[in-house]
This record gives C-alpha cells, sequence and structure tokens, in this order.
C-alpha cells in the first residue's frame, strides 16, 4: 500500500466486494423487478501506461454504471516513451513527457493503488500486490508492461542503464548529466537496433554535441534486428543519419563483461555507459499465473484482448502475443488498443457485442533525429525532414496534452 499500512482494515479495503446496488432509475428498477438484485462488478486496471489511460478517459467521459474502479500503478506518474529521445536531445522539459494518473484516476473515478502487482490468480480472481496485500476483481485488464531484457549484459554492473523502466531511466540519466565531466571522454553505448534504440542513440549523439564532441555514441545491434520491419530504404536513410552523427554501428551481438561489451565479431567494445533497449520480455510472474501464455510468457489474447484462458481477463500493451495474427510490440499498438480495451470492458458488464484491434496493413514510423527532424516511412514512402518532425512533435505533444487537461478539467 502507499501508505504502509498493515492493518486488517486496510486489508479489507483492497479486497474489493460485489455489493448490492439500487437506484432510483427507471430502467434499474425494472432490471431489479425482472431479474433481482444488481451486482457491482470491482474492475481493476492493472499498470499505468499508453492503453489503460484510454480506458480513464473512457471511464471519464461516460458513465459506467455498476462498477468499482481501481488504478494500480507502480507510480502515480507515467513518462510517454514517444517524447523520451527528444528529452535527451534537450528538445523537451522532463514535465513535457510526463503524466499525472492521480487527477485522472479521481475524474474516472477510479480508487488509485501505488503499488507493483507481482501476482495474480486467475481462477480466485485476486492480483498480488508488492506491498503483501491483495486485490479481488471481477473483470482484470493487464497492462503491466515489459521488462527489459538485460540477463546477457548483468555483468557490467552499474554501468548498465535498461530503458525500462522508463521512468528510472530518467532518473539515472538525469544523474549522468548531472555528474558528466566535460573533460572526460566517455563512452555510450546503446545495445539494441530497433527504432527506440536508434532514437535513443539520436538523443545521446545530441546532448555530445551540446558536452562540445567528448562523448562517443555507439549501437550494437545483431544484423538481423536493426531496424527490422522497415524497409531497406528507410534502413539506409537512418545509417546516412548516424554517420553524419559520427555514431558507430556495429552489426554484432553484445555481451556484457566487467571490462565493456564482447561483440560476436569479437571485439572488445569499452562502454562507460550502456543503455539497454533490447527489447521487453515478459514478467516472470505471468509465466507461473496459469493465464494461458507463449513459450516465452507473453499472455495469449484474441482480437478481443481477452485472455484465451479466462475470459475475464483483458491484457495489452507488450505483455501480449496476439493468436490470431502476428503483431509487433509497439507503442503504437498499446495506444491505438486503447479505445476497444476500454469498450470490450463495457462490453464484458453490459453483455453487448466486444469489438476486435485490427491493426492497419500500413503502420506510419516516425523517428526523431534528435534535431527537430525526423524520418517518416509508410509502406516503401521515407521522408526526412523538420515537417515531418513537426508532424511528429505535434501527434506526441497532443497525446500529453489531452490527458493533462483531462486531469486539470
Amino acid at each position: 500500500m502507499a501508505d504502509g499500512s498493515s492493518s486488517a482494515i486496510a486489508r479489507r479495503q483492497f479486497f474489493p466486494v460485489r455489493v448490492r446496488f439500487k437506484s432510483n432509475d427507471a430502467t434499474d428498477a425494472y432490471r431489479l423487478r425482472r431479474f433481482g438484485p444488481i451486482m457491482e462488478q470491482c474492475i481493476i486496471l492493472a499498470g499505468g501506461g499508453h492503453a489503460h489511460l484510454a480506458v480513464l478517459s473512457d471511464w471519464a467521459e461516460k458513465p459506467f454504471p455498476h462498477t468499482t474502479r481501481w488504478l494500480v500503478t507502480s507510480s502515480r506518474h507515467t513518462t510517454y516513451s514517444g517524447m523520451l529521445p527528444g528529452w535527451m536531445a534537450g528538445i523537451y522539459r522532463a514535465e513535457d513527457l510526463t503524466i499525472d494518473l492521480k487527477p485522472i484516476a479521481e475524474k474516472a473515478g477510479a480508487r488509485l493503488v501505488i503499488a507493483d502487482v507481482i501476482g495474480i490468480d486467475p481462477d480466485n480472481k485476486f492480483i498480488t500486490l508488492s506491498s503483501g496485500e491483495t486485490m479481488a476483481f471481477d473483470l482484470l485488464s493487464l497492462a503491466v508492461g515489459g521488462e527489459s531484457n538485460v540477463s546477457n549484459l548483468a555483468a557490467l554492473g552499474d554501468r548498465l542503464l535498461p530503458v525500462r523502466p522508463v521512468g528510472d531511466f530518467v532518473e539515472r540519466w538525469s544523474t549522468f548529466i548531472a555528474d558528466f565531466d566535460p573533460g572526460s571522454t566517455d563512452q555510450v553505448v546503446i545495445v539494441g537496433g530497433g527504432a527506440a534504440g536508434v532514437e535513443l542513440a539520436l538523443g545521446a549523439a545530441a546532448f555530445n554535441h551540446r558536452m562540445s564532441n567528448t562523448v562517443r555514441v555507439s549501437i550494437a545491434a545483431s544484423r538481423d534486428g536493426f531496424l527490422s520491419g522497415h524497409t531497406p530504404r528507410a534502413r539506409k536513410r537512418v545509417l546516412k543519419e548516424l554517420n553524419a552523427r559520427h555514431i558507430n554501428v556495429h552489426l554484432a551481438r553484445a555481451a556484457g563483461t566487467e571490462n565493456g561489451l564482447l561483440l560476436s565479431d569479437g571485439t572488445l567494445l569499452a562502454a562507460d555507459l550502456v543503455i539497454a533497449a533490447t527489447g521487453s520480455r515478459a514478467p516472470r510472474w505471468l509465466a507461473r499465473s496459469g493465464l494461458a501464455c507463449n513459450a516465452s510468457g507473453f499472455v495469449n489474447v484474441g482480437a478481443d484482448m481477452q485472455s484465451t484462458s479466462h475470459p475475464w481477463i483483458f491484457a495489452a500493451g507488450d505483455i501480449v502475443n496476439r493468436v490470431d495474427r502476428h503483431l509487433d510490440r509497439s507503442g503504437v499498438h498499446a495506444v491505438k488498443s486503447g479505445p476497444v480495451l476500454a469498450a470490450n470492458l463495457r462490453a464484458a458488464v453490459d453483455g453487448s457485442k466486444p469489438l476486435s484491434y485490427c491493426s492497419r496493413h500500413r503502420t506510419l514510423y516516425l523517428l526523431a533525429l534528435g534535431n527537430r527532424r525526423a524520418i517518416g516511412t509508410w509502406g516503401s514512402f521515407v521522408a526526412t525532414g523538420l515537417w515531418v518532425w513537426r508532424m511528429k512533435d505535434w501527434i506526441d505533444r497532443r497525446f500529453v496534452r489531452q490527458y493533462a487537461k483531462m486531469g486539470k478539467s
């Protein structure tokens, strides 16, 4: 619990139960006569990320009768990851990409609990929190986010900086900047060649430019993992930008050692700081939970975002495995799937037909270059320039602003 209490009263508070609901509304009165007492459904949102922001917005905009609602998240604030490289580059302030969940939860009629989810009993319908408390539910939505897969880099010790959780990354990068000695020559290596890794490298290079070019920035990524899913033309354009910023790209797998990064081609790469943008893995407790998961521990869901084994549980974001089609683990899908998730939670309560989340055949990718320019790709179309960055900047700022405005209204 946020206040550290472990009393029996507090335990009852965090173990929601169904209660009888009475209303003067004529429709509800009819339902009471026809079907008997209406029971409140307890809905828990586990995780405060992009998908659940859309659910909270839905709850704030439209009444959701016969429900009690909870938001369980590890922090009161969530950071919009799409603006993180721009913050590293000095374009954004930390507050520009930070969303306060407390007023949003209040607007949505949801009670906020600050804790990590560390376990779930899907059959008996309760979750276990890092505080030691348990919470019962009728419906559960899991969007707790994945964990950085840093098992091959653990030997680096304090030199390792995982991107997840994003809040911890912001704090530690801020410390790195504060302690940075402009007279030194630090080696910063980003491990991971996805869009996030490339953007972080360009953000670090922009910081390097402000620090009189005393930081050496490199990327280490497997050959097949460098911007996989992007067209050869887009990769060629990105490599040109990286070369112009003197960012060395090592197309090899990396393992952490006490002396730096050992690459699969035999190169030993010195590193004062290693940013791990290696993709995410599912929290280990999910595979032990009894929920249907794939071999890697990601929750199996269908197009309706319901668990294939426990239909009273939904999941979204980085922790899901779509059984009906391949879907990249991307923040784009977490954002786009949020309204569908909100609609299907309502459908689970009122018995209406659920929706399906179907991504577009083509996805617009906007990759920030750290200098108020960006690369945009749409299928085979690739464009670079200030106007692309302005479009990305407008989209990102609008996303954060709509939730900031919601919490203040």
